[in-house]
């Protein structure tokens, strides 16, 4: 299937004495260039590439370890961002375990909070054996077992939904808010770990410019944040949080059919039975 060399290459095999080699090289590397081109009917060709030595190698694999271990050490920290502002409300996600419950109820005595809002959607499971029909009831039932006065908590559920959740509450608070008095003009926001970017950037979104947000992350018992990596909770929670957090910033809109589906738990595209 390949050319044979042309008689002018192995005709060089004997050269009669003062010949000029360098034109004969010349000839000869014209000759194999020709063949290279040539080879297989045109699909095959010989291309020059640039490669790694083994300090590059060494290098680059020095730079991706580098790259790793400021990923390892600087993503939690970045998630599960604390940064409380001054305000007169707090607020506290009912479904987060008992103990970031406890953690809103000791801020909200030393932070001179006038109102505690407890915000969820629907118990998930167990519903039917509890009294109890939404994370924001259970999350307020418990805020009082802390000691926070019932007078001065107040639950806020937020309609079913099956996305943006965090959104759908924040939504439905202000929705409350403004038909009882009007938004305050800061809040914090009491979540736990790496879910506390998130949230604070779905109650902005749900919020605006009406009140400035707030976030206390409470830490997450579950795995040690300064080895996370360790933890098969850690990974979890630092891989879904990343991924969910990229997804809201890069492509989170509020639409008007995601809006009323987070107002009122009904997708105004399911077309009805």
């Amino acid at each position: 299937m390949c050319r044979r060399l042309p008689r002018r290459v192995w005709a060089c095999s004997w050269v009669p004495v003062g010949a000029d080699w360098g034109l004969l090289a010349a000839s000869f590397r014209a000759a194999v260039s020709e063949i290279e081109a040539t080879k297989c009917k045109g699909l095959i060709r010989q291309a020059r590439r640039w490669g790694l030595t083994r300090r590059g190698w060494v290098v680059v694999g020095l730079l991706v370890l580098t790259a790793a271990v400021l990923l390892m050490s600087g993503i939690h920290p970045f998630l599960a961002v604390n940064a409380p502002v001054r305000a007169d409300v707090l607020v506290v996600e009912g479904w987060v375990a008992d103990y970031a419950v406890e953690a809103a109820a000791q801020e909200f005595a030393r932070g001179g909070y006038s109102r505690l809002y407890v915000t969820g959607g629907s118990i998930e499971r167990g519903a039917p054996l509890s009294e109890y029909k939404n994370y924001a009831a259970l999350g307020a039932a418990v805020v009082n077992q802390f000691g926070v006065p019932d007078h001065q908590v107040q639950a806020v559920p937020s309609p079913d939904v099956r996305r943006d959740r965090t959104y759908a509450s924040a939504l439905a608070l202000r929705k409350w808010l403004e038909a009882r008095g009007g938004i305050p003009r800061a809040l914090n926001v009491v979540t736990t770990g790496t879910h506390a970017r998130r949230t604070r950037l779905m109650y902005q979104e749900a919020f605006g410019d009406a009140a400035e947000i707030g976030v206390i992350s409470v830490v997450d018992e579950g795995y040690d944040p300064n080895r996370w990596w360790a933890y098969s909770q850690g990974v979890r929670s630092v891989m879904s949080e990343t991924a969910a957090y990229i997804y809201a910033r890069l492509f989170f809109r509020v639409s008007a059919d995601r809006r009323e589906e987070n107002e009122t738990g009904e997708d105004p595209n399911k077309s009805s039975p």
